[in-house]
């Protein structure tokens, strides 16, 4: 087995993956017990962190849980034991258990969680519902004509000037960068002390405002100059790659209840709440992994034909006022698949280290 991996190799990738700057405010994603430098003897995937899941993780040998929703969502005055909450934080202590959280910002990237139940129930041309704005900046530097495509690939690797399924974009435009170097400085071109032109481009790329550190440390690494031109200016933009829901389309138009029979077998359900059913056959569909009552206008108005969540309370079921199809699947269901979307991914990265499924059922519910 391979004890060079730490824990923190595992949890700066899975924020590669899904940046903790896409949680949501009320959230409490990332580390929330343990020592990032501990070398990591095994990994157990959850949806939630109970006690079970720490005796099994114990049992298991893995120092590391990784799970979809946080054991902590607010702050701990005391550790007492007095509650299910305390109990795990203080099991995982004493027994040098890690527990780190991949809660809303696995939801709200546009290859989490609700890509995982649309891939579940067979949905194509795939969009996110409500896209985040304020996520999004926009470089603008200055780089010398003959090193403007060293620069820019290096912008692009860093994460610069991807748009929707589109890599690589930028704008650019050529023009007269003047300049007289001072005394002591040591100029890539020109001469101390005496004005300079030089043909450059001035390049624009949007970029994730959380890259914002490594795209500027491509720029210095690869730029020529000793004092390098460029500014970042935050954007209000959408962005179409973050945000929570999605909405995609089933190949053909199905009838309603053939297309929820459908989704009882494809989500494992035992059971399905919904609002409803009308004669007309449906084709556009939007999920929400989780509780996602408050997407319902925003399915509404993306046209979707049958929105599928969960937690909705009675009343919220009145609110779809015969305009669509609610399907509440339940909390836990609605997220069940998450655990192989997370293993997926640490496979990729870590394909000969043990990462093994928790075998506890965390569902709260039970059905009669």
């Amino acid at each position: 087995m391979n004890t060079s991996i730490k824990i923190k190799d595992v949890t700066d990738y899975l924020e590669l993956q899904a940046s903790p700057s896409y949680q949501e405010s009320y959230d409490n994603s990332g580390l929330l017990t343990g020592d990032p430098m501990t070398e990591v003897t095994g990994i157990l995937v959850t949806l939630d962190c109970t006690e079970a899941v720490v005796a099994e993780a114990i049992h298991s040998k893995c120092n590391l849980i990784v799970a979809h929703h946080p054991i902590v969502f607010k702050g701990l005055k005391k550790l007492t034991g007095s509650t299910y909450i305390e109990r795990v934080v203080i099991s995982a202590i004493k027994n040098d258990v890690a527990i780190y959280a991949i809660h809303t910002n696995l939801d709200n990237i546009s290859t989490g969680v609700n890509r995982k139940i649309c891939e579940r129930i067979g949905l194509q041309g795939l969009k996110i519902l409500s896209p985040k704005k304020d996520t999004l900046s926009k470089l603008v530097t200055f780089i010398p004509k003959e090193n403007a495509e060293t620069v820019l690939s290096a912008l692009y690797d860093a994460g610069a000037g991807q748009i929707g399924n589109y890599r690589n974009c930028s704008f650019r435009v050529e023009g007269t960068g003047t300049f007289t170097p001072g005394a002591t400085a040591k100029p890539h071109i020109g001469k101390a002390l005496v004005q300079e032109q030089v043909q450059e481009i001035r390049a624009e790329l949007i970029f994730p405002t959380h890259l914002g550190g490594a795209l500027i440390s491509a720029l210095r690494k690869t730029h020529p100059y000793e004092e390098i031109a460029y500014y970042i200016t935050s954007l209000n933009n959408e962005n179409q790659e973050v945000g929570s829901g999605m909405i995609g389309e089933l190949e053909h138009p199905v009838e309603p209840l053939e297309f929820l029979k459908g989704l009882k077998v494809r989500m494992q359900l035992d059971i399905i709440r919904h609002t409803r059913i009308p004669r007309n056959a449906i084709q556009k569909i939007a999920v929400c992994g989780g509780s996602g009552s408050f997407l319902l206008n925003k399915a509404i108005q993306a046209g979707a034909d049958v929105f599928i969540t969960a937690d909705f309370k009675y009343h919220d079921f009145f609110d779809a006022e015969n305009k669509i199809i609610v399907a509440d699947i339940g909390h836990y269901e609605s997220e069940a698949f998450t655990k192989e979307l997370i293993m997926d991914v640490l496979i990729k990265k870590f394909p000969n280290f043990a990462i093994n499924f928790s075998k506890t059922i965390t569902n709260p519910i039970s059905y009669l």
